[in-house]
């Protein structure tokens, strides 16, 4: 891509970024559900359930993690602690397409380990204890994330459906619903959508959630030439983005997104 050219489109997806990274956004999008708490540790619970759950229309995706963190109580964080074995006999019916009771229960022990047993202030800690400062990517803490996530260590009775939920650059996923959270929590609030909650993983090593509708829109603008929506297609993208902001990639996501699913580009 010559320079005149990168710098129409830069120019271009700048402005729809701008446009669709909004608090406007928010009410129709996953991104709504941590947006109910303040508490960090809530809205890191809420935010990970909101961005696992996060396939099928959007409207069904936040209905479903409302009756979730109903059953939570509406206090994640407090839930995840201080609840017992007795305490999860109101999510036995609880499902969101293929994933059920015994994978949210997974997910409990998970939770629970992380913040109450390792004493860990914050979920951060479980994809940045894997990632180097210099690492160009993420791909080491979603790789990372996934093995402690199945640790069978740590839970030797982990349920093996359960893995089909947690994604893997090492099994060549795109892993869209993770990259998408951990935009939530690394990017900054400045804008009052995304997060900005953790600072150990830089916006520059985010890489764009991509489903088909950011990649058919990427793929107009000859942002990814890769025919398949798999890890090396997401790291494509995220490379040529990366030439129209260094610093801060991922904020085309909003362009992209926005361009595929609200204009139907």
């Amino acid at each position: 891509m010559n320079n005149s050219l990168k710098d129409n489109l830069a120019d271009f997806l700048n402005t729809k970024a701008a446009l669709y990274e909004q608090p406007d956004f928010i009410p129709d999008d996953p991104i709504a559900i941590p947006h109910r708490f303040s508490k960090t540790q809530d809205i890191e619970i809420a935010g990970f359930f909101a961005a696992i759950l996060a396939w099928g229309n959007r409207k069904s995706i936040i209905n479903s993690c409302n009756r979730l963190l109903t059953l939570m109580g509406n206090a994640p964080h407090d839930f995840i602690i201080h609840h017992t074995e007795a305490d999860r006999k109101p999510f036995l019916h609880f499902v969101h397409r293929t994933f059920n009771a015994v994978d949210l229960f997974h997910f409990f022990d998970f939770l629970q380990d992380h913040y109450k047993k390792r004493k860990q202030a914050s979920l951060q800690t479980a994809f940045s204890s894997h990632l180097h400062p210099d690492d160009p990517t993420v791909e080491n803490a979603l790789t990372g994330f996934r093995r402690s996530f199945f640790d069978a260590r740590r839970f030797p009775h982990y349920p093996v459906r359960t893995q089909k939920h947690i994604a893997s650059p090492e099994r060549k996923s795109a892993c869209k619903r993770l990259n998408m959270y951990l935009r939530w929590m690394v990017r900054s609030n400045k804008r009052g959508v995304d997060f900005g909650l953790w600072s150990t993983i830089r916006p520059a090593q985010l890489v764009c959630p991509l489903d088909l509708h950011v990649a058919r829109v990427a793929r107009h603008f000859n942002l990814l030439q890769r025919p398949n929506n798999d890890w090396l297609a997401a790291l494509e993208l995220s490379e040529h983005l990366k030439q129209l902001d260094p610093e801060d990639p991922v904020k085309y996501d909003f362009a992209l997104f926005g361009l595929g699913v609200i204009e139907k580009f």
